[in-house]
């Protein structure tokens, strides 16, 4: 790879606990750059690994200069390892991939021109064959129909960790959780309508075994209804919070009037009447209207707190960095 202050590309790698496969993984890259002629820089983002992933990392970094190193001081899941990765990349194109050898980086060339030639803002590779067992594919394509439903995006793979972005797309989205999942529609909520799709290989793991247990589709599922909501109103919580509980305190407003006046009505008329205390409707009018004004000031809470607290990244989780300008690292303070 040729040593440039702009290049070509940026590879960020999220990884915890994959030092077997860490020199084999950047000297692939590096051979199919070098054969395209493409200057690159590999970001390692280190999520807290137990083993000695931060010592090979440290060790590529002093050996060669388009190695970055970035290590978490705890384990902080992989939306946090990209966004780190997304705010350090200066490459023109930013390619994600797995640490495990299992996405193939001769796949790089042609992620890189769809970008570059044919103008997409994000392209995501899609495991048409895969060898993953079946308790983890049918969840997976479970997760991506809903997910195509919800954003209107027509991807077959959400979750594929083998996509590339335009510089611009990963400076202006912020992911965080376990929102990785769905970069795709964070994108596109941010503006970003080119979004492609390529069929990519999908290798059989070589070293280890996967991090991910059960727990991750509960979250999937959870994230996936975040970002339904997220994604129509991060920006104007009131419209939700405070509609709803308009609505809800209306109703118990004029639920309770309307029990007031029937016995006041009552009393006139002679008419025996049940108390207020013992009609049920009035305890449903009043929890109501309780309710209501809750959800009201729900809103506009999370109105103060989008103005007050735009960022959700802790820079605090990065211990330590290796090859990467003290400029870069300034901003995630």
């Amino acid at each position: 790879m040729k040593s440039s202050y702009t290049p070509d590309i940026s590879v960020v790698i999220p990884l915890y606990n994959e030092e077997e496969s860490l020199v084999e993984l950047f000297e692939w890259i590096k051979r199919v750059c070098d054969s395209e002629g493409l200057t690159a820089e590999v970001i390692m983002v280190d999520d807290g690994s137990t083993d000695r992933s931060w010592t090979v990392i440290s060790s590529l970094a002093e050996r060669y200069p388009e190695v970055k190193g970035i290590s978490f001081r705890r384990n902080q899941g992989k939306s946090a390892a990209l966004n780190a990765g997304f705010r350090a990349a200066t490459g023109r194109v930013v390619i994600t991939m797995d640490a495990d050898l299992q996405d193939s980086p001769d796949e790089i060339p042609a992620l890189y021109r769809m970008i570059t030639q044919e103008g997409y803002d994000l392209v995501s590779g899609w495991k048409k064959k895969r060898y993953d067992p079946l308790s983890k594919t049918i969840p997976t394509k479970l997760f991506n129909y809903a997910t195509r439903k919800m954003s209107g995006i027509r991807l077959h793979d959400f979750n594929c960790g083998l996509k590339a972005y335009r510089l611009e797309v990963v400076k202006h989205i912020e992911v965080y959780g376990e929102l990785h999942r769905y970069i795709p529609v964070l994108a596109k909520s941010a503006g970003f309508t080119k979004i492609g799709e390529k069929t990519v290989i999908h290798r059989p793991r070589k070293y280890g075994s996967t991090k991910f247990g059960w727990e991750r589709f509960i979250n999937g599922f959870l994230d996936l209804v975040t970002l339904a909501f997220v994604s129509r109103f991060s920006k104007r919580p009131m419209h939700f919070f405070g509609l709803l509980g308009t609505l809800m305190f209306v109703f118990g407003f004029f639920a309770a009037l309307y029990i007031g006046i029937s016995k006041l009505y009552s009393l006139r008329q002679g008419v025996p009447a049940m108390l207020v205390a013992d009609n049920p409707w009035f305890y449903i009018s009043l929890t109501s209207m309780i309710l209501g004004t809750l959800l009201f000031l729900a809103g506009f809470l999370a109105e103060l707190i989008i103005r007050n607290n735009p960022r959700k990244f802790d820079a605090s989780v990065i211990e330590r960095t290796a090859n990467l300008d003290q400029s870069k690292v300034n901003e995630f303070k």
